[in-house]
Formats: structure tokens, sequence, C-alpha cells
């Protein structure tokens, strides 16, 4: 089993970035225990950091051949890029959005995503942790 994790923009600054709000633990960090838990797991994962939105869905049509699930941090993105949530609808295999921050409780414009209409559901909330609960719930919905 493959799963992919898309980080959106401005991910490849998490340690740097405001890190009272999304804390300390740099991308890297994030990606080797993805890795770490996907081994756990019995999946193999691989982690890619892209801050635009085209590239962001190129990723997504190439994963659908590549791919068995996609975990995906839209970033700001998630909160009005129609063409990612139309992407995530297009490549008929799981996608679940994830969050560091839980995003219903920030400020207005954080509470909405368009793009989790499109995926099977959403992990925010739990810090860096995040990601790994989504790798985890993409591996069961795969019934693996």
């Amino acid at each position: 089993m493959r799963i992919i994790v898309i980080h959106g923009p401005n991910l490849n600054l998490l340690g740097e970035r405001q890190p009272e709000v999304y804390g300390t633990q740099p991308l890297a960090k994030i990606d080797a225990a993805l890795v770490s838990a996907g081994k756990e797991l019995g999946v193999e994962v691989f982690a890619v950091q892209l801050s635009s939105e085209g590239a962001i869905i190129d990723q997504l049509h190439a994963a659908r051949n590549e791919y068995d699930a996609v975990v995906i941090n839209p970033g700001a993105y998630a909160h009005y890029s129609y063409a990612i949530a139309d992407a995530i609808s297009s490549i008929r295999i799981p996608v679940i959005e994830v969050h560091i921050t839980n995003v219903a409780g920030r400020e207005p414009h954080r509470r909405v995503s368009v793009t989790a209409a499109a995926c099977v559901g959403t992990v925010s909330g739990f810090g860096a942790r995040s990601y790994v609960l989504a790798l985890r719930a993409a591996r069961d919905i795969l019934g693996k």
C-alpha cells in the first residue's frame, strides 16, 4: 500500500512560522514520523511539499495512478481552491484532509474548507500528530 502526503503552501516553514500556532516541529520531523508510522502500519509513505496550486493539482492527478490514497494539507488553499477540490473529486482514490490546528476554532475565514467536501474525511486540531492520525485513517479506509 502506498500513500502520498501532500503538504501545501507555507508548510515548509513549520517550526519557524508562528510556532505558537503551528508548533515547533519542522516539516522534516513530521515527514520522518510519517515514514516511521507507515512502517508500523505496513504502508509506504511518500511526502512532498508544494507551494503552487497548479503543482498540487498535478500531483493529485499523478497520484491516481501511483498511490492508493492521499493525505493532504492544502494550507490556505483549503478555504478557496475549487480547482484543488475538483482535482480531489476527479482522482477516485481516498483523500483525507489534514490540518495541524483546529480550523473550526480559528478566524472566520479559516473555518470553511471547500476542499474538505471532496475528501472522505478530515483530521484537524491535534498538532503534527494530525498527519499520523490521517495516515492511520487512510490505511483503515483501504481495509488493510
